[in-house]
């Protein structure tokens, strides 16, 4: 009997290492041709699965897969889509699983942070209460490092690498203009909820008056007194000063200082950092620079940390060995043996542990001031950022793969979505 297939799934914001992962499991998944037949991927992630629009990961040859591990962005298409609960939506699951059978896959792997662990999570109950035979295991990334149960993310490290490198090469611009005092840079980062971010930019300060002089956490509420003492006496002392702020901080009343939009259950953050630039404009009139750094912090795959990249590739290539194991409802996790010479290995964690969990910057890792990071964070972190993963360079500049893959033939009719279930709201 041959084997089955198993689908491999990228999910939600990607990293500058999420192809390390689909590597580590293309890889991974060849040397177990008993176990695994052919390994497929979804194009946009479960909207690809629902859509039937996959693709064979068979014809990467060896070139392409180096080219893969060094290339940015999602290789295979990812998407912020929440599946519906299986009674509100049965449709939408037997649907999924059709697809499932109808390319004889058993396996599945998801590439994503704690929203997407929570999808893993409901197609591997769902697929106990429809009797499919499903494995489905969990395969952690996200910048923003909020994932439970793991002592960082895969794709943290080379985001706050790129972070605290930028923000000293800009501060060293900013002190060499600071001929009139009172120049301020301020630089905006991602964080809806949790500031590891915004704390690894706090990496690039070797002393007391090094940039980052001050960063605006999401876990300590904004206060507009105290940060303005503190900016005013770094101005006065030093001539300038760079202030980090977390997209996600947020104001003594909890709501944050800036949010563009709310769509569903997404609610897209923006702008913080132009809130604190105007307020440090009208109330000291300082010349004040503002940089948003966006998608940039999580793509800049020319200066990846080679750490980040080794447990990128060891998170995948770990799931496959779990899945081959027999493991099931599980995601993949760093754990730290110790700090310094800094060890690390592959553990096991139950989905229920982690999807949809937050994990935010512990008190520890916070200064007393609640404006900057301790010595015990740039501990914890400083081992993240170590080593350079570089990519190729052809004249000057990054080369990076670009996927060029078919999609395979489908078997079953288009998607139509099924509208959801409503239950009717009770009179008062």
């Amino acid at each position: 009997m041959s084997a089955r297939n198993a689908l491999y799934l990228q999910s939600g914001g990607m990293t500058a290492v999420i192809n390390a992962s689909a590597c580590g499991v293309i890889e991974t998944a060849r040397r177990h041709p008993a176990r695994i037949g052919r390994l497929l991927a979804a194009r946009h992630g479960a909207l690809g699965l629902l859509r039937e629009q996959l693709f064979d990961t068979g014809v990467l040859g060896r070139g392409e897969l180096i080219g893969l591990r060094q290339t940015p962005g999602g290789a295979f298409g990812s998407c912020r889509f929440d599946l519906d609960e299986p009674e509100a939506n049965p449709a939408q699951y037997r649907r999924l699983f059709a697809v499932l059978e109808a390319h004889d896959i058993a396996t599945l792997f998801l590439n994503g942070g704690n929203g997407s662990m929570q999808t893993a999570l409901q197609i591997a109950r769902a697929a106990e209460s429809f009797s499919y035979p499903l494995q489905v295991v969990g395969i952690p990334k996200t910048v923003d490092n909020d994932i439970v149960e793991t002592d960082c993310c895969p794709g943290y490290g080379s985001a706050i690498k790129y972070l605290a490198s930028s923000v000293r090469e800009a501060s060293i611009d900013m002190a060499s203009m600071s001929s009139r005092r009172g120049r301020v840079f301020v630089i905006e980062v991602m964080g809806r909820n949790a500031g590891w971010l915004a704390a690894g930019c706090g990496l690039a300060a070797e002393g007391p008056d090094e940039a980052p002089q001050l960063i605006l956490l999401p876990e300590v509420a904004f206060d507009e007194a105290a940060f303005g003492a503190r900016l005013r006496q770094c101005v006065e002392r030093v001539g300038w000063c760079t202030v980090v702020v977390a997209e996600g901080v947020r104001g003594a009343d909890g709501r944050p200082l800036a949010q563009v939009s709310s769509a569903g259950r997404y609610v897209q953050l923006g702008g913080a950092g132009a809130v604190v630039s105007r307020m440090i404009q009208e109330r000291f009139g300082f010349k004040v620079h503002c940089a948003v750094t966006d998608y940039l912090q999580r793509s800049a795959r020319h200066l990846a940390s080679a750490t980040d990249d080794a447990q990128a590739y060891a998170v995948g290539a770990a799931a496959v060995e779990a899945a081959v194991g027999g493991a099931h409802g599980v995601t993949m996790a760093v754990q730290r043996v110790s700090s310094s010479p800094y060890c690390w290995h592959i553990g096991e964690v139950a989905l229920a542990r982690v999807a949809n969990l937050e994990r935010r910057l512990p008190p520890a890792f916070v200064r007393s001031d609640g404006m900057h990071v301790s010595d015990e964070f740039v501990e914890w972190a400083r081992p993240l950022v170590a080593g350079e993963a570089v990519p190729t360079f052809i004249d000057g500049l990054p080369r990076y793969w670009s996927p060029r893959l078919a999609l395979m033939p489908a078997r079953l009719p288009a998607y139509e979505p099924a509208p959801i279930a409503v239950t009717a709201k009770p009179a008062d």
